[in-house]
């Protein structure tokens, strides 16, 4: 199947909803169902972040303008984080998870950035795209770390959050290191 704006948003829709379903098939409560569909949705969205991460660091030095593929990764990876936050927002409503504002601050600037990435993130220089893709890393691996900790009401401490956490630091320091190694000017093709 190629891999269109059209069809990545296909799949990533159609994962979502297998995410629910299975999750409704499979939960005793409503409640249950929203918990486990936030938290699988949630892993979509690390594993689709990871990729257009990866796809960023690899085409580095072209401009994101230019990058047709990496800018409908983007548009994916906001798609998925939405239904993930749709997930995530019921999940808090139904169980009662008390909301600590505090917490919530730099997971809300995260979003927003998700959100507005696709339509704004090609137009700034660089350096700012670079923020934004450490910056919603960071956000990922703090969030990681407080499930570590066992800081998150309904889920315990998984292995999963371990490769998780590890992964992120890994991918943050490789990704970096292979666009620093490309020093080569971009050349605009002719």
């Amino acid at each position: 199947m190629k891999r269109t704006l059209k069809n990545l948003l296909l799949i990533g829709i159609l994962a979502e909803i297998v995410i629910f379903i299975l999750c409704y098939l499979t939960q005793p409560s409503i409640e249950e169902t929203f918990r486990y569909a936030a938290r699988y949705s949630g892993r979509l969205s690390f594993g689709v972040f990871l990729i257009t991460f990866y796809r960023f660091a690899s085409a580095h030095p072209k401009p994101l303008k230019e990058n047709t593929p990496l800018r409908n990764w983007l548009l994916l990876f906001a798609v998925v984080h939405i239904i993930h936050f749709g997930f995530l927002a019921t999940n808090v409503i139904l169980n009662n998870i008390p909301i600590v504002p505090i917490k919530l601050t730099g997971g809300a600037l995260a979003y927003l950035m998700i959100v507005l990435a696709p339509l704004l993130l090609h137009k700034i220089k660089l350096g700012l795209q670079l923020v934004y893709f450490y910056y919603v890393s960071i956000v990922m691996i703090i969030t990681y770390v407080a499930r570590v900790k066992g800081d998150f009401e309904g889920a315990a401490p998984f292995w999963f959050h371990y490769l998780a956490l590890g992964v992120l630091v890994f991918s943050c320091l490789f990704f970096g290191w292979k666009i620093w190694r490309s020093k080569t000017p971009y050349q605009p093709p002719q």
